[in-house]
């Protein structure tokens, strides 16, 4: 199984949101790192 660690600021994404996103999930836009966004 894998997981994913995603470090944000409470104030953009809390984890309060993404219990709210559920299993579904949710589109991560703010991906800088030209690497991780090609993946």
């Amino acid at each position: 199984m894998n997981y994913w660690l995603i470090k944000s600021e409470p104030s953009v994404w809390s984890f309060s949101d993404q219990k709210k996103a559920g299993s579904k999930g949710t589109t991560w836009d703010g991906v800088r790192n030209y690497q991780a966004a090609n993946y």
